[in-house]
This record gives C-alpha cells, sequence and structure tokens, in this order.
C-alpha cells in the first residue's frame, strides 16, 4: 500500500470506533500531500501511523486537530524524523494476556514463557493479573483485564509460570522513566483505563524484572530458548509484532520456532501470518488471528479487549 492507504486505512480500520481522535488524525495525513512527503522519506518499515502520533504525543506536540498537528510535523520535522528512525511502536499492551489466557492456561503446567518483540515485557506475568470474561473472574492479581469473549468457556485458573523472558532488539526498562514515558505517548489519546493499566502492569514487573535480553528473533532466540528450565513446558509467544519484520526474516523466524521444544503462540494480523480457511472476523476492524502451533483458533482484537473463537 502506498503511505496514503496506510493511513486511511489505519483510520477506518483500526481507529474508527476505538480513538476518534486518531480516526481523524489519520484521514487527514492520508490527504496531505506536505506530510506524505515527509513521510515517503522514511523507511517503509519508519512510516505508520502509531510511530508518527506516538513521537508527536511524546514530544509534546497536539494529536486533536489535525491543523495543528500539520502546522507540528512541518515546523519540528528534523527532531520527529529522528525519534522515528530510533523508536518503535513497542506498544506494551498488559491486556493483550486477556486473550492469550485460554491458550496458556490449556497447555501442560508450568510454563516458561519466551515473548518475541517484549517491549518492557508486561505481557510476560499473565498469571500475576486477573481477568474478567463477562461475569466470569480468573485470577486474584490486583489489575483486572477485561475481556468479551464468544464461543468458549472461559479459563478456570491462571498459568503456573516458572520462568519469564522477553526478545526485543530494544528492551525498555519499566524502572526507567522515559522508557515508560514512550509507553504511555503509544497509548492512544482517549484511553484513559489503558494509562491505568500500564502504570499497574509496570509495578507488577517492577517488584520481579524479568530476563529481557537485548537481539533479533532469528539470531538470538534459540540461545534464550535453552535457558529455559526443562522441567516446564516452553511457551514462545507473540503479539502484533511480526509486522514490522521483514517477510523473508518472518518466514525465517517460523521456520525457527516451529523446530524449538515446546509450544508457539501467535497473535498477529491475518495478512501478517496467513492461514487457509478462515471464517469471517466478527466486524469490519482490524482483527489478529489467535493461534496454538500454526492452528489457528480465534479472532482477537488488538488490544486484549475482546476474544471471538473459532467454532
Amino acid at each position: 500500500m502506498t503511505t496514503a492507504e496506510t493511513y486511511a486505512e489505519f483510520g477506518s480500520r483500526e481507529a474508527r470506533g476505538v480513538s476518534p481522535t486518531y480516526e481523524r488524525l489519520s484521514q487527514a495525513v492520508a490527504r496531505d500531500d506536505d506530510l506524505l512527503t515527509l513521510l515517503d522519506g522514511l523507511p517503509p518499515a519508519k512510516r505508520q501511523p502509531n510511530l508518527l502520533f506516538g513521537v508527536v504525543r511524546w514530544l509534546g506536540g497536539p494529536v486533536d486537530d489535525p491543523a495543528a498537528f500539520h502546522d507540528y510535523v512541518v515546523t519540528h520535522w528534523p527532531a520527529i524524523e529522528t525519534q522515528m528512525r530510533t523508536r518503535a511502536t513497542q506498544t506494551n499492551e498488559a491486556g493483550r494476556c486477556a486473550v492469550l489466557l485460554p491458550v496458556l492456561a490449556a497447555l501442560p503446567q508450568p510454563l516458561a514463557l519466551l515473548e518475541v518483540g517484549a517491549s518492557a515485557g508486561l505481557c510476560l506475568y499473565p498469571d500475576r493479573y486477573a481477568y474478567r470474561y463477562g461475569d466470569h473472574r480468573v485470577g486474584s492479581g490486583e489489575l483486572v483485564l477485561d475481556c468479551a469473549a464468544d464461543g468458549l468457556a472461559p479459563p478456570a485458573r491462571v498459568p503456573q509460570v516458572v520462568w519469564r523472558a522477553g526478545l526485543d532488539l530494544n528492551p525498555l526498562d519499566v524502572t526507567d522513566p522515559d522508557d515508560v514515558s514512550w509507553l504511555d505517548a503509544l497509548i492512544w489519546p482517549e484511553h484513559a483505563h489503558r494509562r491505568a493499566r500500564l502504570r499497574a502492569a509496570a509495578a507488577v514487573a517492577a517488584a520481579d524484572p524479568p530476563l529481557l535480553v537485548r537481539g533479533d528473533l532469528v539470531d538470538d532466540l534459540s540461545a534464550l530458548a535453552a535457558r529455559a528450565p526443562t522441567d516446564a513446558t516452553l511457551v514462545v509467544f507473540h503479539t502484533s509484532v511480526l509486522y514490522q519484520v521483514p517477510p523473508p526474516r518472518r518466514d525465517a523466524f517460523v521456520r525457527l520456532v516451529r523446530e524449538l521444544p515446546g509450544h508457539w503462540v501467535a497473535n498477529e494480523g491475518p495478512a501478517v501470518l496467513r492461514y487457509d480457511g478462515l471464517p469471517d472476523p466478527p466486524s469490519d476492524v482490524l482483527h489478529n488471528v489467535l493461534a496454538l502451533d500454526g492452528k489457528p483458533l480465534a479472532w482477537a482484537r488488538g488490544h486484549g479487549q475482546a476474544l471471538t473463537w473459532f467454532g
């Protein structure tokens, strides 16, 4: 897709009904030749809406008015470009644990979790959060994650996790105010509940920091997986990560992860990891496909707010 098409689709499929601010802003950028020209000077992976909007918010710029946004980006482009080239959309949404939980709880316990694209590692604590699927509550953690679940019986327990590690090109530190401020900037403007969730999840991680390793998802995965305890079920998982990986490296990762012991849980867009015979998604907004060992199981919303199990 062209950059204009990318921003138009982001507004219509991802932001619509979720963030009116970003829906309006992305549609405006899609029609703004000045901003499109600036964005097209970046590598394709760095042109994405979430990265641009997050950087502008992190720098203190306006996102609630498209005209003011245009002026700010044009005026401050050197600073914005520098940040967009060096940063990544490392959205670390603990709410995604709610769509992972039914799979994790059903695997042989205990688990050794290894997250690819872990950011600050907030999704490595599915055992420390509580969950609410309609009227059904699971877990005793102080942070409660809500998920609208359709087509499955909610899990009866949280998993037992005895080892947790993350792999990321640029791991973030929840005890570093600058890193936390970047995670905050990536949260969409209207989502005060997600900001509160970020603070609560960061406190959980800071109290018992995970092993976070700086490395590549192909070159360094096997070595990190080998550090997992052998008396636990290894689970390599990732969510909304592989779209940032060039297709050849993505294919190499899939071949590699299939060869590792244990299990592989993927939660990615259907255009990123392709599966045959998927049912229609519940709506035209963007959904991920939750899959176990290459078998698709459910449609999942990007921030973990809904899960639709396949029949």
